[in-house]
């Protein structure tokens, strides 16, 4: 759990440096949890009540309806996880969270986040600098998705992320990349990975 708390400290001062007494209070929120692998965190329909920081495991959080499934975000060590929308305007969520692999994670709750929001500004400062880095990415998502061509989509998520072919299914890499897996095999065939 200590090495835990370590690298939750390093990922959030990256983000926001803490006083000593707001970092005391956000590390005693934590509690370790393990989970097996294709467990669902949360449901569709479920309002999210907890944040995760991830230790070990890959999770993934998608869509599906009666006509498509669509993943939508991978996250693995050491990222924050859980359906953040959902979270923060306390809304029923469209989406899954599932681990993909046996996940260890830090898990916390809406609120006792809250509590801590209202006690330190600077956890207030932090949540908001998240939320923005968290928008930027989903902007820059989206860009990608609207304008690049397949072969455009595949070397992006290999040069941001050249790890995930060893560590998710394919399938979901394709569906997150908004292909068929014919189209994803094939570029893994063809495209040379620098």
């Amino acid at each position: 759990m200590e090495e835990g708390i370590e690298h939750l400290k390093k990922h959030v001062f990256a983000m926001q440096p803490l006083s000593d007494e707001a970092w005391q209070d956000l590390a005693g929120i934590w509690q370790l949890h393990h989970y097996k692998r294709k467990t669902i965190l949360t449901a569709a329909g479920e309002t999210e009540r907890h944040v995760y920081f991830v230790l070990n495991g890959v999770q993934r959080i998608f869509y599906i309806d009666a006509h498509h499934e669509a993943t939508l975000v991978f996250t693995y060590p050491y990222s924050f996880s859980g359906i953040a929308d959902s979270f923060l305007t306390r809304l029923p969520s469209r989406y899954f969270l599932e681990t993909l692999t046996s996940s260890t994670l830090l898990r916390s709750t809406h609120t006792q986040f809250q509590q801590l929001m209202e006690k330190h500004r600077d956890i207030e400062k932090l949540i908001s600098t998240f939320t923005a880095f968290a928008l930027m990415g989903v902007l820059e998502r989206h860009v990608e998705l609207l304008t690049y061509s397949a072969e455009e989509k595949f070397r992006t998520l290999l040069k941001r992320s050249p790890h995930v072919l060893q560590l998710i299914p394919h399938k979901y890499l394709a569906s997150y990349l908004g292909m068929d897996a014919t189209t994803f095999s094939k570029l893994m065939a063809t495209v040379r990975i620098e």
